[in-house]
């Protein structure tokens, strides 16, 4: 019942996320709406991590599956992916190796930050 609930609680979030991307005219994924709304709740605390953690580290745990059907739509989509195939590679291989030296950087700028404020 526990996983019933918390389920609820995630639903009742994202759904609150498809409102608001009905009601705004913003090019923002519903979906982003709705991870913003559970991190505002769960800073501020009007939700407790504890009232989502375990089904969160569910969904975490089953995310491979969920890809599955989308994996199967770009298989189906083969022969209008085709002629852009290596344009999107491309870009998808610059994409990947500029957000990992983006992640890194900001990574170690925080770590240095940090070491510094320790020594004082």
């Amino acid at each position: 019942m526990k996983y019933l609930k918390q389920f609820l609680i995630i639903l009742a979030i994202s759904l609150l996320g498809e409102v608001l991307k009905t009601i705004l005219p913003l090019p923002i994924p519903a979906s982003i709406y709705g991870m913003v709304f559970m991190f505002i709740f769960l800073l501020t605390g009007i939700l407790k991590l504890d009232q989502v953690k375990e089904t969160g580290k569910f969904l975490i745990e089953i995310m491979p599956v969920l890809f599955i059907p989308a994996g199967v739509g770009l298989m189906s989509s083969w022969d209008v992916l085709k002629p852009v195939l290596i344009p999107v590679s491309v870009i998808t291989v610059i994409t990947i190796f500029t957000v990992m030296a983006a992640t890194g950087l900001i990574s170690q700028i925080i770590i240095r930050r940090d070491k510094r404020k320790e020594t004082l």
